[in-house]
């Protein structure tokens, strides 16, 4: 009933206005009878007569005029809210949330924001950092950032970085005072720096592989953090042996303040993606920010 009403109604301003069926006929590519039957259909609905017909022209009633003083207004208020909606849409503006393990926040997202927040003045984004895996569906965010191994199999993901490796390093300090470690099983003799994984709240198990066989190991020390930057922190003052990404540790190792073991053992995997849970209908600030953030196909 409610659906019939809108469209006879919207139809009754029209007719209204153009002060003709033939009139409001050409204007809307409906034939005058067409029309003629549709407000017949809501004058019964209604219960009284909204026009005076004669064979040259139409009038509105007492009645029709009121309806008419009544409709017009919110109709048109309707109509600009709609397609102000419809602006809103389509304009580069509005909120975008995305998680992120604090690797990828400093080096994905950081430099990105640099160039995209100043760009987009309307587009807001909350980072949030967290180093475990998070339903983005059902915490509310638009995205995260992870590695790519580690993405659900039914999330759409799109390649935000290079690929990357995994090192176990340590200080000089630490190993003039320990043997070097020559595979990831003598790790479990030194004393290691663990990651907790903030939202699972399980500590991080470390992962190699050599010659297509991968190996997990659980290591053990004294120092357990849930922050990247600490662990490096500690290894960086001889506390034990890290587990970071490459380039999260390249200047310290370039530098010699780290030093890497059992890198036959670290092989390059897939990098960081961006994953959210479907292709269809972005809004258009958060497509901007997909475009923004894509890694060029050659530079795998």
């Amino acid at each position: 009933m409610l659906k019939e009403n809108l469209n006879d109604l919207q139809l009754f301003l029209v007719i209204a206005k153009a002060g003709s069926f033939t009139k409001a006929s050409a204007l809307l590519g409906v034939s005058p009878s067409a029309l003629s039957h549709s407000i017949k259909a809501l004058e019964t609905r209604m219960g009284f007569r909204l026009f005076n017909r004669t064979t040259r022209s139409i009038a509105l009633t007492e009645t029709g005029e009121q309806l008419f003083g009544i409709i017009e207004p919110k109709l048109n208020e309707l109509e600009r809210e709609m397609q102000g909606l419809h602006e809103s849409h389509n304009r580069l503006t509005g909120n975008i949330r995305i998680t992120a393990s604090e690797h990828a926040a400093s080096a994905i997202l950081s430099p990105l924001l640099e160039s995209f927040i100043p760009q987009y003045p309307e587009i807001n984004i909350e980072v949030s950092v967290n180093n475990g895996f998070v339903d983005i569906v059902n915490d509310r965010f638009d995205g995260g950032i992870r590695l790519g191994e580690y993405l659900e199999k039914d999330m759409v993901a799109v390649r935000v970085g290079p690929d990357v490796r995994m090192l176990a390093v340590a200080s000089p300090d630490y190993f003039a005072k320990h043997p070097k470690p020559e595979t990831p099983y003598d790790l479990q003799n030194h004393s290691c720096i663990n990651l907790r994984l903030s939202h699972q709240g399980g500590i991080y198990t470390w992962e190699f592989e050599q010659e297509g066989k991968e190996t997990k190991v659980k290591v053990s020390g004294q120092l357990t953090f849930n922050s990247v930057s600490l662990i490096k922190n500690a290894a960086l003052h001889g506390l034990g042996i890290a587990y970071l990404a490459e380039d999260f540790v390249a200047d310290d190792i370039q530098n010699g303040r780290l030093v890497s073991v059992c890198e036959t053992w670290c092989p390059y995997f897939s990098g960081f993606h961006l994953y959210y849970p479907s292709a269809k209908q972005h809004k258009p600030a958060f497509a901007k920010f997909l475009e923004a953030i894509r890694y060029p196909a050659s530079k795998k």
